[in-house]
């Protein structure tokens, strides 16, 4: 899996590097890096809302993609398949519960068993920022987002006269790991051009046991934005972008040969058009998934050689205004209404062929289901008192979902759902350093391709027979939330709490009495709670103390029974050094043993295996302010090499030449260095 590292791309960040060290504070202060301290557990700053820099150096180190960055916000596990393209769980839920969205575009995965979910096509460097929301508190994403939503965001560039600017980072570690990013903007007060690359790669990881198990990966991404700003109010904005990929998996029979994305997106913004219409946002987007996935490409097989290769085109748009109507009556208060359209369509071709590469791609594609939204919303906030505020919202969405195979009950069959989705939200700010709120949501969601795509009556890979899950109930989450954000001059901190009862809520299950193939996807009814809290404290000039708590359980109360796939007690604990221009930091993290699980059971990112023991992991990590535009960080994860593997990651495959474990273990010790810098 190991390549040479791109040329172009490794010099100019050099380079940058190199200018950086020597541009003076007072020309480019605007333009300094981040502080030198080391992300380990992003804290929650406003009401259910968590913002995070993906570009900042975090530990454990994470893969290249978004499931590997969200791993360190507290509440969210990832289910680990190899080296990188795990689904990130986010209170236990995942998958269409979960919201992913890139710059406002919807992408969706093409593998029938999650090889490539949304995060897989994600890049974070090249985005700006990352905003987690919790729950099913906004309608403004799309409908379903019951967990919550992850947004994955670039900020508009703000330019006057002619400008050049720029950051890069290289990253080098175990594995042979190297990443490469570098991102230049270049424009004035007319407009401008961004350009963002990346690149990714490492080998085989050894777990804590000192095996080695099969996770090499290489990824990269290039994308390009075009921006016209005839005026302060008015922006128009074209971009795409191109991305590629490979993978090898250890849980499964074949890896990822192709992660191709292509998307293109036209934005436009006008602010500022009358008294009471203070924006006008439309955005319109297309993009392509097209995977590969074969036995033979990144493994040894003497056998059967298959391969798979499914697409997914979406395209979408979306309008949303911002209204003022509030201050017309003479109260404070903000509206934001839209209304948005998505369409898919998922398609598959296969071939298989003994002692030779099978011919894939003289194979016909076949469109096997087709899915189609057209959502409105609306959302309010208003000041009820000089302290008080209420935050609501009500989305209606039109949902349709097409069954385009042959062969079994329900081909041809349309299933058309209005889905309901709102919330309302009180927030209140006591004594200038304390703000709770409690929040009531409801979320509804159509059963999604992987769910519809289940065969409860497969016999082989081959003979899925004609029993099919695409008709299933949608699932309705009605959630409470409640909570407390303490910000204080040496404290800081916030706890959070929900209940969720989940109606006809969809579960995924393995049927090892009819074979190891057969799968059911069905509704039961469910409950789950939980609570995430964080806290931070400076006890002395320099020195600071942190802590983050996550809990979750789940139960489903038609069988009576433990819902599955749903992560043990997590808590962390840092200690952080930070003075002039260097920081160090040691962080525990201690994950307790899950004893409530339901074998078999869980959702489309995976079933649960059985019980897991509790394990804890030790890491530090260093930092160097070289300028004020450049920064040097380094870390060593699992300290002490420790085996071990998190309760929802799925099994270990049988492949020649590697030791199968009853989960995919996580990284043993782990060194890793990161140069970033800006001009």
């Amino acid at each position: 899996m190991k390549k040479p590292l791109t040329p172009t791309l490794l010099a100019t960040a050099v380079a940058l590097a190199s200018h950086a060290s020597w541009v003076s504070a007072e020309t480019r202060d605007d333009r300094d890096v981040s502080d030198t301290v080391v992300v380990t557990a992003p804290p929650m700053e406003q009401p259910l809302m968590i913002v995070t820099d993906p570009k900042a150096p975090r530990q454990p180190l994470p893969a290249h993609d978004g499931a590997g960055l969200l791993k360190s916000v507290p509440g969210f596990s990832v289910v680990r398949k190899g080296g990188s393209d795990g689904d990130p769980v986010f209170r236990g839920m995942a998958a269409s519960r979960l919201g992913i969205l890139l710059d406002g575009e919807v992408t969706l995965g093409g593998c029938g068993m999650r090889m490539d979910p949304p995060t897989a096509y994600v890049f974070p460097e090249s985005y700006d920022e990352v905003r987690i929301l919790k729950g099913p508190q906004s309608v403004r994403y799309g409908a379903g987002n019951s967990a919550g939503v992850v947004l994955f965001e670039r900020k508009d560039p703000e330019l006057t006269d002619f400008d050049i600017q720029g950051e890069g980072s290289l990253l080098f570690g175990s594995a042979d790991r190297d990443d490469q990013m570098l991102s230049v903007l270049a424009g004035n007060r007319d407009g401008y051009i961004k350009l963002d690359g990346t690149r990714a790669d490492a080998n085989n990881y050894t777990d804590g046991d000192g095996e080695e198990v099969h996770s090499a990966y290489t990824r990269w991404s290039g994308d390009v934005t075009l921006g016209w700003t005839p005026g302060t109010d008015s922006r128009l904005e074209l971009s795409g972008g191109y991305s590629d990929g490979e993978a090898r998996y250890a849980d499964r029979s074949m890896d990822g040969v192709l992660f191709e994305r292509k998307h293109i997106s036209l934005r436009g913004v006008q602010q500022d058009l009358t008294p009471w219409l203070s924006s006008l946002e439309g955005r319109v987007y297309q993009n392509n998934v097209d995977h590969v996935m074969d036995n033979y490409s990144l493994r040894t097989n003497a056998g059967m050689r298959m391969a798979k290769n499914p697409d997914r085109a979406t395209d979408g748009a979306m309008l949303t205004a911002e209204l003022d109507l509030m201050e017309l009556a003479g109260r404070e208060g903000h509206w934001v209404a839209g209304v948005d359209w998505q369409a898919n369509q998922h398609r598959i071709r296969k071939a298989s062929a003994k002692g030779q590469n099978p011919d894939y791609r003289s194979q016909i594609r076949k469109a096997d289901m087709e899915f189609e939204a057209l959502g409105v919303f609306v959302e309010m906030d208003t000041a009820v008192s000089e302290a008080g505020e209420v935050f609501t919202g009500l989305r209606v969405t039109q949902d349709e979902a097409r069954d385009l195979r042959t062969g079994r009950d329900t081909s041809g069959e349309t299933e058309k759902n209005r889905l309901i989705s709102g919330f309302v939200r009180y927030e209140e700010q006591m004594n200038g350093s304390h703000r709770w709120y409690a929040d009531l949501g409801h979320s509804e969601r159509a059963a999604d391709y992987w769910e519809r795509t289940k065969n409860p009556a497969a016999t082989s890979m081959m003979k899925t027979g004609s029993a099919s899950t695409f008709d299933l109930e949608p699932e309705q989450v009605t959630q409470l939330d409640m909570g407390m954000i303490h910000r204080g001059y040496k404290t800081n901190g916030s706890v959070s709490v929900f209940y969720a009862r989940h109606q006809d809520f969809i579960e995924v299950s393995t049927l090892p009495d009819v074979s190891s193939f057969a799968s059911q996807a069905r509704n039961v009814d469910a409950v789950s709670w939980g609570a995430e809290a964080d806290a931070q404290y400076r006890f002395a000039p320099g020195w600071s103390a942190m802590s983050s708590l996550a809990w979750v359980r789940g139960q489903n109360t038609t069988d009576h029974r433990p819902l599955g796939q749903i992560p043990p007690m997590e808590l962390k604990a840092g200690l952080n050094y930070d003075v002039n221009d260097w920081s160090a930091g040691l962080l525990w993290r201690g994950v307790a043993e899950q004893n409530r699980s339901t074998p078999g059971a869980g959702s489309v990112v995976g079933q649960d295996i059985g019980d897991s023991d509790g394990f804890s992991v030790f890491s530090i990590n260093g930092a160097w302010r070289i300028s004020p535009v450049t920064n040097l960080t380094a870390g060593i994860d699992n300290l002490f090499d420790t085996a071990y593997a998190e309760h929802i990651s799925r099994g270990g495959a049988d492949i020649s030449g590697y030791e199968t474990t009853t989960r995919v273990n996580e990284p043993g010790r782990t060194f890793w260095m990161k140069l970033q810098s800006r001009f």
